[in-house]
């Protein structure tokens, strides 16, 4: 009798190509093949032909969306591994219906909450202007901004939202929220003051976006809110990119009407070389790096090499039986 073939695993957007080191592997290469992927395919066919011969696929959050089409043409898929506690972006109903496990990992927010502290400040001391300018050969170039003082507003106060807003307050910042479902009992609680809609967007030196992406939040940051906004205001998004519509920032960038913004999350990812944010001087952008650290990498693949080792135990027990 043949000996049965032994099971594929795929890797998918490593863009570092870090997964097998940061983590140790052994414990699944010694009973699977193991095949990493570092691009991105955004073309359905294209990832369809590239998964068919694998029966794990393991996903680095929302990175590449397994929508029914692809997961009803993967014949060999068994299981799928994501990294972070949910994602959206599988459909788990055609999972279910196929038999396929989906496991998650755990996830920390300290990255995100961390990187938009980064942004906030970066952009208030015009960092990235005046690194190019020494790098360049000249000296200074641009007056920065004290935070002290100014008003922080927050779009949502989550455990991100919140814990932003403790910093705020730590730079002696005016720390001011709304959200859909915020409450007053919520916002002082966590020492902010709620506000409403208007006064969030008309009043904020710094906005920061910490609201989930749903159909009530797409596009939720349009142009009657950027417009609303004080010329020497700045937006952060590390959130989702189409919570903030995308047209009508660069319209704002580009008009004036706002001074700048920091991205992190963009509404296709990777960002198009053509992508008109790529060419906008008072925006700092970068590539969705909110998650991606050292120790967060090393929780992300930990777990997922011990939900595939469990997930062999329970294939080998079953077939055993």
């Amino acid at each position: 009798m043949p000996s049965p073939s032994p099971i594929k695993i795929a890797i998918l957007d490593d863009y570092q190509n870090v997964a097998l080191d940061i983590v140790d592997w052994s414990a699944v290469k010694g009973r699977a093949d193991v095949t990493v992927f570092d691009d991105h395919v955004a073309n359905e066919t294209q990832l369809i032909d590239r998964l068919k011969p694998f029966d794990v696929v393991c996903l680095m959050r929302e990175r590449t969306p397994l929508t029914r089409k692809i997961i009803d043409s993967l014949p060999n898929l068994k299981l799928i591994c994501s990294t972070g506690v949910a994602n959206t972006s599988i459909d788990g109903d055609a999972a279910a219906q196929r038999n396929i496990k989906v496991t998650h990992t755990r996830y920390s927010s300290t990255p995100a909450i961390e990187l938009t502290w980064a942004l906030i400040l970066a952009m208030a001391r015009n960092i990235p202007l005046e690194n190019r300018a020494v790098c360049d050969g000249g000296w200074q170039v641009a007056l920065g901004s004290e935070l002290s003082g100014k008003t922080l507003g927050l779009l949502g106060l989550g455990h991100i939202g919140s814990a932003v807003g403790v910093i705020g307050r730590a730079f002696r910042m005016n720390v001011i929220a709304w959200s859909q479902n915020l409450t007053a009992e919520r916002a002082q609680s966590k020492g902010v003051q709620l506000v409403d809609r208007d006064t969030l967007f008309s009043t904020s030196d710094f906005l920061s976006v910490h609201v989930r992406l749903s159909e009530r939040t797409r596009g939720l940051v349009g142009a009657a809110e950027l417009a609303s906004m004080k010329p020497t205001s700045r937006i952060i998004n590390t959130s989702r990119g189409p919570i903030v519509d995308t047209a009508a920032l660069v319209v704002a960038l580009n008009s004036g009407q706002i001074a700048g913004a920091a991205i992190d999350v963009y509404d296709a990812e990777p960002l198009a070389p053509s992508d008109p944010l790529r060419n906008q001087r008072n925006l700092l952008a970068t590539p969705h790096i909110g998650y991606v650290t050292h120790e967060m990498y090393r929780t992300f693949y930990g777990d997922t090499v011990r939900n595939i080792v469990e997930w062999l135990d329970e294939t080998q027990r079953f077939h055993s039986v």
